[in-house]
């Protein structure tokens, strides 16, 4: 399907690249916060999507598998430059944080000098205010009655006694649910379209697709043993099969490349341990394992080509799912279930707001101090997010120091 003209209001995948580049160099905090920086960006700034648009394509990335701050950029991408306008999306989203991990794994930087403890600090702080601008943004949209309200609070509190990946699929499923019985939309409530250049077929083939490379490449892998085959292997599933980001996705990679050699605990450790200090997606944590591997491929060859193999499920999903779901927005009964689920959605930011990015980063008095002014430079003073990220950073070294 040919790429969409690109118009005053429709970017180019040039000018897509660009946008997400500025956010993947400035994208602190983790994936609930780069929902946030997407939320200010994209519906508050340029007014691509409404609050509406934005929180079901969060929806709908919380169900699939794979990282879902980066499939929600993907999904920008596709609906504003089609094709290729995913794909700039992803690799300005990306690339920063994993060229910093492949010279990482080079051993060009050093990473115990690299960032001051005390900024990694006062990054984690900053996340606490995006978090909380994006929760009470959302909540304020998406919320507005006390049946929502409640829902809402139920998600939070479910998602924090069951925090695995599961308990969150099983607070969405209750919310479609409570949603499908007590939200009915208004009679004159008008749909909002996604500009969606994928069709059904085209949508039905990426998902086939999908499948048949998460079911293939084990087989392929053991007709045709070799190094690189296995790692795209190892790497796609563990792109494939995770539920939950990045976090959840560290167990699975350590038992892949760990005990068969390729890459030694330490090694991986640290790695993990600089994943975390860089902006942009967890996910770009398989470039510094394959740049890292005891053997070819390794370096800038291995690293590309393990963080396109953990990718690569996203994309196809996002793909491959969104005509089928801007079909589905369109039923009633589909927009009372959205309508629970968004509000289940505000739970779980507010209960990630608490856990892990709350309790990782306020551990004192100053920790909440810096937290309340980054919070009220973004909503009042309205600053631009990476001034703030860039102050609170030098705050914490100060503070730190």
């Amino acid at each position: 399907m040919p790429l969409l003209p690109p118009t005053e209001e429709r970017p180019t995948a040039w000018e897509v690249f660009l946008i997400f580049l500025r956010l993947g160099l400035t994208s602190f905090g983790g994936p609930i916060a780069h929902l946030g920086y997407f939320r200010t960006e994209f519906v508050t700034r340029r007014r691509w999507l409404s609050e509406r648009s934005y929180a079901d394509l969060v929806a709908l990335c919380q169900f699939l598998p794979g990282p879902a701050s980066s499939q929600v950029g993907m999904a920008l991408g596709l609906t504003r430059s089609g094709y290729a306008g995913a794909l700039a999306a992803w690799a300005g989203f990306t690339l920063p944080s994993a060229i910093v991990l492949i010279l990482l794994a080079l051993g060009v930087s050093n990473y115990g000098d690299f960032i001051p403890p005390g900024v990694l600090h006062g990054l984690k702080v900053v996340a606490v205010a995006v978090v909380a601008q994006a929760v009470w943004g959302m909540a304020r949209n998406l919320c507005p009655d006390v049946t929502r309200i409640t829902l809402m609070a139920v998600a939070a509190c479910g998602a924090l006694l069951a925090p695995a990946a599961w308990g969150q699929i099983a607070m969405m499923a209750l919310a479609a649910a409570v949603g499908l019985l007590l939200c009915k939309p208004k009679q004159d409530a008008a749909h909002e379209p996604l500009p969606i250049p994928v069709g059904h077929r085209a949508g039905a083939i990426w998902l086939a697709l999908f499948f048949v490379l998460l079911l293939g490449l084990p087989v392929l892998a053991g007709w045709m043993p070799s190094r690189p085959l296995a790692m795209v292997d190892a790497f796609y599933r563990s792109g494939a099969l995770v539920f939950g980001g990045g976090h959840v996705v560290m167990p699975l990679l350590q038992a892949e490349v760990v005990p068969p050699g390729w890459v030694g605990n330490d090694a991986f450790l640290a790695g993990y341990g600089a994943a975390q200090a860089v902006p942009g997606p967890l996910f770009t944590f398989a470039a510094f394992l394959g740049a890292s591997m005891n053997g070819a491929p390794t370096g800038w060859t291995g690293g590309l080509l393990c963080l396109v193999a953990i990718f690569a499920p996203s994309f196809l999903l996002v793909a491959g799912a969104l005509p089928f779901w801007e079909r589905l927005r369109r039923s009633r009964h589909a927009q009372a279930g959205l309508a629970g689920i968004n509000a289940g959605v505000v739970g779980l930011l507010v209960a990630a707001l608490y856990q892990p990015v709350w309790t990782s980063a306020v551990l004192r008095p100053a920790d909440f101090g810096l937290a309340l002014v980054a919070l009220v430079a973004l909503m009042f003073w309205k600053l631009p997010p990476w001034l703030v990220v860039a102050g609170s950073a030098a705050a914490g070294w100060l503070i730190g120091a």
